[in-house]
């Protein structure tokens, strides 16, 4: 009589086996996911930084400046990370005051934003550098400032 044969010696996987494909198969789907992610996430970040390097500061004429207290905002962008908004007041026809009232993380930034907002003043102009370190987004807060400016034009 022959001797039967279980499924497992008839090659079936036994459990051992696909435990061990399944420690190897598991960790690659996990990094290739998170890679995808990544990469996903690194587009969406270069397209916001090539945004900012590409923002011009040109709009406000320093030598048309009427007194008086404006606000200017700056929507941030494609993705809004860097949305602000700043109170700059005119007196005498130059800009005496510029404070940033509104920012994704004011506490953080109110250092930097100060920094610049001084450059600002002590130049009346918008031509001045950045923060290092901070250059997108201290291209923001100058927008904030040159929407101010703008108004304080018409």
């Amino acid at each position: 009589m022959a001797a039967q044969t279980s499924g497992q010696e008839q090659g079936t996987p036994k459990p051992r086996r696909r435990r061990r494909i399944g420690c190897i198969v598991a960790p690659i789907v996990v990094v290739a996911a998170a890679a995808g992610a990544g990469g996903i996430g690194w587009t969406m970040l270069e397209r916001e930084h090539q945004e900012a390097r590409s923002v011009t500061l040109d709009a406000a004429d320093f030598t048309r400046l009427k007194d008086g207290a404006y606000h200017g905002v700056y929507a941030g962008g494609m993705y809004k990370w860097r949305t602000n908004e700043c109170d700059v007041t005119v007196a005498g026809g130059k800009v005496t005051d510029i404070a940033l009232v509104a920012s994704q993380n004011l506490a953080a930034e109110t250092a930097n934003a100060d920094l610049l907002c001084e450059r600002v003043i002590q130049a009346q102009s918008l031509q001045v550098d950045t923060v290092s370190g901070a250059t997108l987004t201290g291209k923001a807060y100058l927008k904030a400032v040159e929407d101010a400016l703008v108004q304080s034009q018409r």
